[in-house]
């Protein structure tokens, strides 16, 4: 008898009107945002400017949706290539299936190429942004309980999750693998944020930390899973993956740990100010009207003081030029006097 359990919703989309809202794509939107969030107060926290997180994201999200579902209809084949199944729908992102492999490994190109175009070290921004993207997967794991997919063995326990007869799945109860893994996810975010500020990770050190973590769970999680998926010696290929990736985040947490010990002093170059544009003799004459300004209001002059004049090179070259001839005029005038007869100056 079932006590209790957890429900499945009965669609895995709500129509707004003509405008259909699928509960898979609304949790990979919500999961992004808050990625971008978290990692932005990261990076201003490490010295960045703010927006430059969102940018680069511009960039590497497209490429990581691409990347996540290319490795998923790669390793998947049989689900939209053969007899019976219609390649068109290996573009229907909608419907699940994003692996998250390469979703990291084609998201980091396009991060790679918004941190060129800003001028920043990649690693910098990976470890800012590391425990928003396991907080992202956490939120989207999610949407496969809408679509009701990738759950575990079956079970009794209470918190089981109840799946209704469909295509490609059995009615009963189950373990909830989208839950195990959204828990493990919140957690190794948790990890990443404590150990960053324990040992002042830096280098992409904060990231591969993300990484190897995850692999632990995922291994142990895709364990559990019935879904139907390709084996090698006995192992799910995603389990696989996962140790292979898990021994190469270690292996960089180790040698980078050695040989670039600490973390960046600067994470984003400073933007210049207008002072900094006008050069030296621009910026000390800005520097004397602001300073003849506060000399005016002290001494109480209601008149207002414009500092921000701009800087008149030309001008002021003029007037030192004026200067010159006329001390050369003086200088003219003083020996005609002296080459005069009978002029004697005392």
């Amino acid at each position: 008898m079932e006590l209790a359990y957890i429900p499945s919703p009965s669609t895995g989309v709500v129509h707004l009107g003509p405008i259909p809202l699928r509960g898979y794509a609304f949790c990979i939107i919500i999961g992004v945002f808050v990625a971008v969030w978290l990692g932005n107060k990261r990076w201003v926290a490490r010295g960045g400017q703010p927006g430059t997180v969102a940018d680069i994201a511009v960039w590497a999200v497209p490429f990581g949706l691409v990347g996540g579902r290319l490795y998923h209809v790669i390793t998947d084949y049989q689900l939209y290539f053969g007899e019976g199944r219609n390649w068109v729908d290996a573009f229907k992102i909608w419907e699940g299936g994003l692996g998250i492999w390469g979703a990291i490994a084609l998201g980091a190109v396009g991060a790679w190429i918004g941190c060129r175009l800003r001028g920043i070290p990649l690693p910098a921004w990976a470890d800012a942004l590391a425990p928003g993207i396991a907080v992202a997967q956490a939120f989207g794991r999610w949407g496969n309980w809408f679509n009701q997919e990738l759950y575990g063995r079956a079970t009794d326990l209470p918190w089981a999750l109840k799946i209704s007869d469909g295509p490609n799945r059995v009615a009963g109860t189950y373990h909830p693998t989208f839950l195990y893994e959204s828990l493990w996810c919140l957690g190794v975010a948790a990890l990443v944020i404590w150990a960053d500020r324990r040992f002042t990770l830096g280098h992409g050190r904060a990231f591969a930390l993300y990484v190897a973590a995850y692999c632990v769970g995922r291994s142990w999680i895709e364990y559990m899973r019935v879904d139907e998926a390709h084996h090698v010696l006995g192992l799910r290929l995603n389990v696989w993956t996962a140790i292979v990736v898990f021994i190469a985040a270690v292996t960089y947490l180790i040698l980078s740990a050695r040989l670039r010990p600490g973390r960046e002093e600067i994470v984003e170059p400073v933007r210049t100010t207008p002072e900094d544009k006008a050069g030296p003799e621009g910026k000390a004459e800005i520097e004397a009207k602001t300073a003849s300004g506060a000399t005016t209001a002290s001494a109480g002059t209601t008149e207002p003081v414009d500092t921000t004049e701009p800087v008149d090179m030309a001008k002021a070259e003029d007037n030192a030029k004026a200067e010159d001839n006329a001390k050369d005029d003086a200088q003219a005038e003083d020996k005609a006097e002296d080459a005069k007869p009978g002029v004697k100056k005392l």
